[in-house]
């Protein structure tokens, strides 16, 4: 191939990359990305979550709750306009909790590999960051749930694909997932299992840049994609992609989202009254519906349930 080819080559798939990411980008216009919030859930403060803070808790900060958050993709969390104030479900959720407790929010925006020694060392409170309970985690944590861990499969919109809700159902394609993630650690599970039935392979497909990604979706160098659902139907808004499969972020074993506490502190009890306050007043499925999590919302929030167990 020439240069020129080459650079033709090159400018041609640049121009595609654009254009696939422009739905993503369109997608997340339509949402409120300004560092005010205004239509954010509010609530007033929870009395009997207050009370139940223990007295050697000791906050952060006087009269503010401080909470660690990571800041990479929406729906969970992501800067604002302003490129320095976190927005997303997981700050909603910490509004609330932190309004049920009778105290102002302080957002932490910290990477994922720095949040448990962020925690330990005190200098957030809690953490509030898609952390999902797991029995090794619980050994060095307290937990109050919030939300499921649901895992769920994206195809192109005009695929023939139409359903995938058990692992066979995945022999032969071409999926794409995280590397080093739990949903990987699953695809893997599920290929050897296949492979042990007589059933064809999968081709897993690692891809870095979200842009290429979409674009190995649309163009059918990829059949499907497996990710955390949030996410996955975040970007499935500007009607590119659609699901076909759900499942647990544990599979086979149920998974739940929390807040992360220090183990023993003495605040996960007070988180756990304050969440099923928000649940009975409604705040909470406002706070889901504003980034379209309505699917993985919980009944009734728990401290401390069973985890995913260890490896």
């Amino acid at each position: 191939m020439t240069f020129v080819n080459k650079t033709l080559a090159a400018l041609a798939l640049a121009a595609a990359s654009i254009a696939a990411l422009a739905p993503i980008h369109a997608s997340a216009q339509a949402i409120d990305l300004s560092p005010e919030q205004p239509g954010r859930p509010r609530s007033q403060k929870v009395d009997e979550a207050i009370k139940l803070v223990s007295k050697d808790f000791k906050f952060a900060k006087e009269g503010v709750l401080t909470v660690g958050t990571t800041t990479g993709r929406l729906p969970f969390g992501a800067y604002a306009t302003d490129n320095k104030t976190p927005v997303g479900n997981a700050p909603d959720i910490a509004q609330l909790v932190a309004d049920s407790l009778g105290r102002k929010l302080e957002l932490v925006s910290v990477a994922w590999a720095d949040w448990p020694l962020g925690l330990q060392s005190g200098k957030f409170d809690v953490v509030i960051s898609n952390v999902t309970v797991t029995e090794e985690r619980k050994e060095k944590f307290d937990f109050s749930t919030y939300r499921n861990d649901q895992l769920g499969i994206y195809v192109s919109a005009n695929s023939k694909i139409t359903s995938i809700k058990e692992p066979k159902d995945v022999a032969g394609l071409k999926v794409v997932v995280g590397a080093s993630t739990n949903q990987e650690q699953i695809l893997l599970r599920w290929n050897q299992q296949n492979i042990a039935a007589g059933l064809k392979p999968v081709e897993i497909q690692y891809y870095d840049d979200d842009v290429v990604l979409y674009l190995a979706l649309a163009s059918g160098r990829a059949d499907a994609y497996l990710a955390p659902n949030g996410i996955a139907a975040h970007n499935a808004r500007d009607g590119k992609t659609r699901l076909v499969g759900t499942f647990s972020g544990g599979w086979p074993q149920a998974a739940e989202i929390a807040v992360t506490s220090r183990k023993g502190s003495g605040i996960a009890d007070a988180i756990t009254v304050a969440l099923n306050a928000q649940i009975k007043n409604g705040n909470y499925t406002k706070a889901l519906e504003r980034w379209n999590l309505q699917s993985e919302a919980i009944q009734v929030a728990r401290t401390n349930p069973p985890g995913l167990p260890k490896k």
